[in-house]
């Protein structure tokens, strides 16, 4: 799985012009499933996004996780993130997982983002429509994860 995850003070998802998902302080996170990925790997994913420490503590440091700052987490589906670009002029998504796989893959991520912080908040986008993402990213603080780190990985 890959996971690029934004600090944000808002952010929020439409779909044909209606709010599909938003939050305030947290972390937005554009998730995109690859062709291996299993269930443990979502588990993995999950759990990492949840205890990476990208917040502030007291002293201005970013030691603190999403579960210690207490704030909402926006899950948005991006398939385009497992695109090949090494080469060319336009992107492949051959090494992207297949719909039905990243449709369940990315529901199961939404379910055991919820387990651990609550319903109240997850946010999410809407799997396989067109969306707006809108975001005031606080920072700028931007990650980008691989979980888990396969061979030949950068």
């Amino acid at each position: 799985m890959i996971a690029l995850l934004q600090r944000v003070l808002s952010a929020r998802v439409e779909v044909t012009e209606q709010t599909v998902g938003e939050i305030g302080r947290g972390l937005l996170v554009l998730l995109a499933v690859e062709p291996a990925d299993t269930p443990a790997d979502v588990a993995g994913c999950i759990d990492r996004l949840l205890r990476y420490r990208v917040f502030a503590d007291a002293e201005g440091r970013m030691n603190l996780s999403l579960l210690d700052a207490g704030g909402a987490l926006l899950l948005v589906p991006q398939f385009t993130l497992a695109a090949d670009t090494r080469k060319g002029l336009r992107p492949s998504f051959s090494t992207a997982a297949p719909p039905q796989l990243g449709e369940s893959l990315f529901a199961l991520a939404v379910e055991l983002a919820r387990r651990q912080l609550g319903v109240e908040r997850v946010a999410t986008g809407l799997f396989g429509a067109h969306m707006l993402v809108s975001l005031t990213n606080d920072g700028p603080v931007t990650f980008w994860l691989q979980n888990p780190v396969r061979r030949g990985s950068a």
